[in-house]
């Protein structure tokens, strides 16, 4: 008996790009539409979970640190289930299939390997609202980790805005007026992704002053700012904004 020789890489993975297909163009477009809103929730739920029951005045050092707290599963569930539409998602072209795959691996990565901890000690008086404490001795590599995975969850999706989404069969010339909008509305999505990425990099090596970086709570700041800009981008892309059909 002959063995069955492997499929293609394409075809194992079903990667189908019909030019003509109504249902999944919706689908796609539904998708994109619920990665966009819970981009655009997370950091407003979380900061309003802040200020209502922490009892604090803003937010805690970053979207991530809020796994320590009671709103962990908001945060795990939240980065978990985009993670996972992104897997999901395809794309238009066999580049968003995998580009989409990276962001949406690191976007696990980030929900469950978490970054420093928020609290000194375990049971920290100063910090009732923090719930979970790891031992020091087992932080390094997963802070470490945790740091890697959301740089490339945001550059990944910031390589999307820039360069995937931008795309048109149509040639310049002849585009809508929408899509000329979208267009620019990715382009500064995706720059205010890699600038809010930049900021956070600047004040992990020291480049703007620590104490500085720390009072103005910058990690959570610029993470929310590329979240929402996600998020927009995502939004946009589904049409749930700016489209052509809109009157």
């Amino acid at each position: 008996m002959k063995s069955k020789e492997p499929a293609p890489p394409d075809n194992r993975f079903n990667l189908n790009y019909p030019q003509d297909n109504g249902i999944w163009l919706q689908k796609a477009k539904t998708l994109r539409k619920i990665v966009g809103t819970l981009g655009m929730l997370l950091p407003v739920l979380l900061l309003a979970i802040s200020l209502t029951f922490f009892d604090l005045n803003g937010p805690l050092e970053s979207i991530s640190h809020y796994y320590f707290t009671r709103a962990s599963t908001l945060f795990t569930g939240s980065m978990g289930l985009i993670g996972t539409f992104l897997i999901v998602y395809s794309g238009e072209e066999r580049v968003d299939f995998w580009v989409s795959n990276i962001a949406g691996i690191a976007a696990l990565c980030v929900a469950f390997f978490p970054t420093s901890n928020l609290a000194t000690m375990c049971c920290d008086p100063e910090m009732p609202y923090a719930v979970t404490y790891f031992e020091e001795a087992k932080e390094g590599w997963r802070s470490l980790f945790h740091y890697i995975a959301a740089a490339v969850f945001l550059l990944s999706l910031a390589y999307m805005s820039l360069f995937l989404f931008v795309k048109s069969d149509v040639p310049k010339g002849k585009r809508s007026a929408k899509k000329v909008m979208r267009n620019r509305i990715y382009r500064v999505c995706g720059v205010l992704m890699l600038a809010a990425l930049l900021v956070v990099v600047l004040g992990l090596t020291g480049v703007i002053a620590e104490a500085t970086y720390d009072n103005l709570k910058l990690t959570f700041w610029m993470e929310a700012l590329a979240v929402e800009a996600f998020g927009f981008s995502w939004l946009v892309k589904g049409e749930a904004l700016f489209s052509d059909h809109e009157n």
